[in-house]
């Protein structure tokens, strides 16, 4: 984790309130992974206290640049649109738990629900350059709120559902999964919570539906009935073994896991900080149904 001055090199509204931030921040980008974020305080004049956490949207090492995509609903992030290029800010991170993708997958399956989309945007970036194949499901309410194709790599099938039917599938994108559960070795995705219990539930009988392996470690055989390697709740290998991770969108207020506004419960009953635990957990780790 580190506090960089940040300078801003591009600024466009890409869609209706919706922002995409290019910022000069070599720091940031060596070790920064997909799913992680920085907290950015906004300048001193505004009268706001709190800093802001944004996904690392792209991560470009060779450049020293980053991006955020964000949209603008309060002062806040509205103080975000009026900065310049040239403009400064103060950026803290990376922060939070990445998205961990198993060597083995050959095929990610991307999940995004309107904004959830900067929170998986990076992984697709590196799972190319690793020669993996992607899809991304996208999920919005009409047409205007469509994530411009124009911004992903060619390589990525796009696959866009609209609740009004205006582009693509007409419907919910997690309609659209159960077309691609047999194709796809891991899912990630990003998006509202009612989106992403719904995820979780049909992650959880997948194996059953399809009769498929998982991508757990295999047992260990030798001595005395042979022994398996215990995996440890909330860790890396935890995420890497499950089908489904999901990047969860809670207010956070601190990002450095005091102020525990961003609790979610674990299915152990276990409060886990997003901040800190999170934002990247295997679905099958958290309690859907405990509200938070």
């Amino acid at each position: 984790m580190q506090l960089v001055a940040a300078e801003l090199v591009e600024s466009r509204e890409i869609l209706p309130g919706q922002w995409l931030q290019a910022f000069h921040a070599p720091a940031l980008t060596v070790g920064s992974r997909a799913g992680q974020f920085v907290h950015i305080r906004p300048g001193d004049f505004s009268g706001l206290i709190l800093r802001r956490p944004f996904s690392f949207n792209t991560v470009d090492r060779a450049s020293g640049q980053i991006t955020i995509h964000y949209r603008a609903v309060g002062r806040g992030t509205d103080w975000f649109t009026r900065l310049r290029p040239g403009d400064r800010v103060d950026m803290l991170g990376p922060l939070g738990q990445p998205f961990e993708v198993d060597p083995r997958s050959r095929h990610l399956l991307l999940i995004a629900g309107g904004l959830g989309i900067a929170g998986v945007r990076m992984l697709a970036d590196d799972a190319l350059r690793a020669g993996r194949e992607v899809t991304l499901l996208f999920g919005a309410a009409g047409a205007t709120e469509v994530y411009p194709s124009s911004l992903l790599p060619d390589e990525v099938e796009y696959v866009v559902a609209t609740d009004d039917g205006s582009v693509g599938h007409k419907g919910y994108v997690t309609e659209l999964v159960r077309d691609y559960e047999g194709w796809a070795d891991q899912a990630f995705a990003c998006g509202p919570a009612p989106m992403l219990a719904a995820l979780a539930r049909l992650a959880a009988g997948r194996g059953s539906r399809l009769g498929v392996a998982t991508l757990g470690a295999k047992p260990k055989r030798g001595g005395r009935g042979g022994s398996s390697k215990t995996i440890e709740p909330g860790s890396p290998a935890a995420r890497r073994r499950a089908f489904l991770q999901v990047s969860m969108e809670q207010n956070m207020g601190c990002a450095v896991g005091a102020c525990l506004g961003c609790v979610v419960m674990d299915t152990h009953g276990t409060p886990q900080r997003v901040c800190r635990e999170g934002p990247v957990f295997a679905s099958d780790e958290l309690d859907w149904e405990s509200g938070w």
